[in-house]
């Protein structure tokens, strides 16, 4: 998804917020032809936003896009884009703000702190964790198999038919930027990475799998709403220390945890008055991100629906946005 931890790890899928598509698979974005007519309009009263593909960063984009439209009068684009392309496109002034990064430190140093084309927006309040997970009804049966030293015991239960007689560890779309193939084979695992393609592909399987209590291990994140419907336990990998994911080829250490953080266009960010504003001060919780996500989700409101329905119920905390 979306980090390359420095989601880097990367976690992504798609945005359905807008004229996009929710929950489709996530691939290279054209920004000559995704970018909106809208972005960085002199004198115009528009925002537009980046949407990952992920759905919790759908939820914040549904959410901000809904207040700025409702409360504050501003016509919201969309664009869906990969991460790295999404901090070119930020950086050009083709979108004005990123709503959930998960960490990219190249991208950071060349366009906040060297070009200075890109403002930090704040934090988010929500903290991002990328991991392995079994299902917990697995790690009742066998308490060991949540420490990486025991997964090759182990790698007969998780074979499929796509793992070429190895352990099947299910990461979502290859666009992902992760750690995991070099982690299986730095730690030495009798792994496979198999890619289910997207968030959505790699929900259904995973949901399947829970449904017929069979034995799975997969690359997950939090926050994410599936853990309400797929009770997950994290399989402990080497402890994260600082500088430990520098080079992507000799990584064997888990994932981090990261405070996930906002970014605005340097020039929307200084001439983009209430909605720029608004954009720095929009900070919500775990719980608030995964209430709206599980709305869209799995209950299959749209985005739009989605946010109203969240609006209409948690007017203490936007109206602190809006001040």
């Amino acid at each position: 998804m979306r980090l390359r931890t420095s989601m880097g790890a990367t976690l992504g899928t798609t945005a359905a917020v807008g004229s996009l598509v929710l929950l489709t698979g996530c691939g290279a974005a054209d920004m000559t032809k995704q970018a909106s007519p809208f972005a960085n309009a002199q004198g115009a009263k528009s925002v537009t936003l980046s949407v990952q593909s992920w759905v919790g960063a759908q939820s914040n984009v549904a959410v901000a896009q809904y207040l700025l439209e409702h409360k504050l009068g501003y016509r919201v684009d969309t664009v869906q884009v990969d991460e790295v392309p999404a901090w070119d496109a930020l950086s050009q002034g083709r979108v004005d703000a990123i709503l959930e990064d998960w960490g990219h430190p190249d991208q950071e140093k060349r366009y906040v702190d060297d070009k200075k084309t890109i403002a930090r927006g704040g934090g988010l309040g929500v903290t991002g964790h990328i991991g392995w997970y079994v299902p917990t009804y697995l790690a009742k049966q066998h308490p060991d198999i949540t420490n990486w030293k025991n997964l090759n015991k182990y790698a007969s239960l998780f074979r499929t038919a796509e793992s070429g007689g190895k352990g099947q560890l299910m990461d979502g779309s290859p666009s992902y930027v992760t750690n995991d193939k070099a982690l299986v084979k730095n730690l030495k695992l009798d792994y496979q990475v198999v890619f289910a393609g997207s968030e959505a592909a790699q929900i259904t399987q995973m949901k399947q799998f829970a449904k017929e209590k069979k034995p799975f291990l997969t690359y997950w994140y939090a926050p994410q709403w599936l853990f309400k419907k797929v009770p997950m336990t994290e399989v402990k990998l080497p402890p994260y220390k600082e500088g430990c994911d520098t080079d992507p080829a000799k990584v064997a250490c888990a994932y981090p945890h990261t405070p996930l953080q906002k970014y605005l266009n340097a020039d929307f960010a200084k001439r983009g008055g209430k909605a720029a504003a608004f954009l720095k001060k929009f900070k919500w919780t775990t719980e608030d991100q995964n209430e709206v996500s599980l709305m869209i989700a799995d209950q299959k409101l749209t985005p739009e629906q989605a946010a109203k329905k969240w609006v209409d119920s948690h007017a203490s905390t936007w109206k602190a946005w809006l001040s």
